[in-house]
């Protein structure tokens, strides 16, 4: 499992011409089963993706956004082993 955590570079003006662009490919990966959950962060200054499978597939993924091609935001990978975890959520483990 693998916590992305994206951080703009560049004023929240130069990010939204690129927004719907990014959601495009955020959808992409969450109908190719790769992102289970995502959102803004709060303050607004970047974003948060839960993603699984290979650590290979998924730079490869973030590739792709448009936030990445246009230089707009960092993103940092992190991957972690989930041990425990609340009823419903089950499938998080690993």
């Amino acid at each position: 499992m693998f916590f992305v955590s994206l951080t703009y570079r560049v004023p929240l003006e130069e990010v939204e011409p690129h927004m719907a662009g990014h959601m495009e490919w955020l959808k992409k990966y969450y109908d190719a089963g790769v992102f289970m959950a995502s959102g803004r962060k709060v303050p607004r200054t970047g974003g948060v993706i839960f993603a699984r499978g290979e650590r290979a597939v998924l730079e490869a993924c973030l590739a792709e956004d448009p936030f990445a091609i246009h230089k707009l935001a960092d993103c940092e990978i992190v991957e972690f082993s989930v041990s425990t975890a609340i009823q419903g959520m089950e499938a998080l483990k690993g």
